[in-house]
């Protein structure tokens, strides 16, 4: 019998664990973060839940350098841009 079992990621927002259906992927492209909402992108992906709560929290404790090894500090206006069109509030 198949094991057809959905991979578990953690969020880098809130720390919890949750199937990689419910989070957003993020790489690094041209020194900013960039949603990867296919999960296709090449390199380094770190996942977050797409809500305001969880990008502030990442940001506020300096999640994303580390989840993605990288030692500068990385522009997040358009995965701020993507979350916030997708939880359906103004930029």
């Amino acid at each position: 019998m198949a094991d057809t079992s959905i991979p578990v990621r953690t969020c880098v927002g809130c720390r919890r664990r949750a199937p990689v259906t419910e989070l957003l992927r993020v790489v690094v492209r041209d020194g900013g973060l960039t949603p990867d909402p296919r999960r296709r992108l090449p390199g380094r992906g770190a996942s977050l839940h797409p809500t305001a709560e969880c990008l502030q929290a990442a940001v506020r404790r300096r999640a994303f350098p580390r989840a993605l090894r990288r030692g500068a500090p990385l522009e997040t206006g358009p995965l701020e841009h993507h979350v916030h069109r997708s939880a359906g509030d103004q930029v």
